[in-house]
């Protein structure tokens, strides 16, 4: 009966609380004891450090915002809000699972707090992803003319892109806030430009200025529960966000990249990828695309794949036959007598001089090779002929 009795006492207690918070807090939008699937804190540091850098944790929490800010900053400004992320993964499991405890403080400071407090971290996050999400942006911007198009107009644009990184980290967690403060403050702020020729400085006070806003006027608390979507629809907007973000660099490498040539001489990125699709290695490869498309479709896919597989010469027997000089038509004691008269030929002891050895040296190897690479051929067919004569 003891047993029972503590269950008893145990529901009861919980019951208590859980009706205490919601006294407490009328705002509530949601029951307590309705809590979602528990997450484990032993997985979540096991992500974490194989997976971390890439906000692998976040994402198994459900933290989608926090992992994408993780993966574009390779895990916090080159991991060190990864290393700082250690002390933290306790309190970032009971938030997603909704634990009491979590619950009883953060309704505490909902009422303590008509807004969310400053935080020191989060605004500094807020200020990184900005600056990088500026330099980005910036960076892909092509600085000659393209197609008639002069694209310097669109430097309007990176205020945008600064609010926008503002945003995303504002959004995080139990915290909210639309865009349009961070955003005004950060087209307030950005004139400055032309006073102050330092970008690194101007870009800086720019972002300072939208988290600022953002902080101000802003944030507020989220007080519904998160939503949590499903893996189809997380999965479509995290690579949507991804693929947007990766094409600023994708922009950047493609307009504005160089790449050094055999002699040390830069050439545009857009110049090299238009001259490699002229270029007479690009214009054989479609061509013998096209032949294979044609022969596949004559005579069929596994046809093509005993064809592609010999002329990949997988086992060395067409460059043995190049080698040795004779045909692939030639008879094992053929291969033998041209075998002994290349050998006498290029045998190292004839050489006169050093580097003369060396040459003939690795002659010497490749035809020894490419002997026993045709002899080994030759014997495996035989018993395998042989076999087949047996059976029949």
């Amino acid at each position: 009966m003891a047993p029972m009795q503590n269950g008893v006492k145990n529901t009861s207690k919980k019951s208590q609380t859980s009706e205490k918070l919601t006294e407490s807090t009328p705002m509530l939008p949601y029951a307590l004891d309705d809590q979602p699937k528990q997450k484990s804190v032993v997985v979540a540091y096991i992500l974490w450090l194989f997976g971390g850098l890439f906000g692998a944790h976040h994402l198994y929490l459900h933290r989608d915002r926090q992992a994408f800010v993780m993966w574009c900053t390779l895990g916090g400004y080159f991991g060190i809000g990864w290393i700082c992320e250690i002390f933290k993964i306790p309190e970032y499991v009971r938030d997603t699972n909704e634990h009491p405890e979590f619950l009883a403080k953060f309704f505490e400071n909902m009422q303590k707090h008509k807004k969310p407090p400053f935080s020191t971290s989060r605004f500094m996050g807020a200020v990184v992803l900005a600056y990088l999400f500026t330099q980005a942006a910036k960076l892909a911007i092509p600085q000659e003319i393209f197609w008639g198009i002069d694209f310097s107009l669109l430097h309007w644009a990176l205020p945008f892109f600064a609010s926008l990184g503002v945003w995303t980290v504002g959004n995080i967690g139990r915290e909210k806030g639309p865009l349009i403060h961070c955003l005004l403050a950060a087209y307030a702020l950005y004139p400055i430009r032309y006073w102050i020729y330092d970008e690194d400085v101007w870009i800086l006070l720019m972002n300072v200025a939208s988290a600022s806003a953002f902080d101000f006027w802003s944030k507020e608390w989220r007080r519904t529960r998160p939503k949590r979507h499903g893996l189809c629809k997380r999965g479509f907007y995290l690579s949507i966000a991804i693929c947007l973000y990766s094409s600023l660099w994708v922009s950047y490498l493609y307009f504005n990249g160089k790449i050094q040539d055999s002699e040390g001489d830069e050439v545009p990125v857009h110049e090299a990828i238009r001259n490699f699709l002229t270029s007479p290695w690009w214009t054989d490869l479609k061509q013998t695309v096209a032949d294979t498309w044609q022969f596949a479709k004559h005579n069929g896919w596994k046809e093509t794949w005993r064809q592609i597989i010999d002329q990949m010469d997988a086992d060395g027997e067409q460059n043995a036959y190049k080698v040795l000089g004779v045909s692939p038509t030639a008879s094992q004691s053929e291969i033998t007598s041209v075998y002994r008269k290349l050998s006498r030929e290029y045998h190292p002891d004839k050489a006169k001089d050093e580097e003369q050895r060396k040459v003939v040296q690795q002659k010497f190897m490749e035809i020894q090779q490419a002997y026993e690479v045709l002899s080994k051929i030759k014997n495996n067919r035989r018993r395998r002929n042989k076999k087949f004569n047996e059976e029949l």
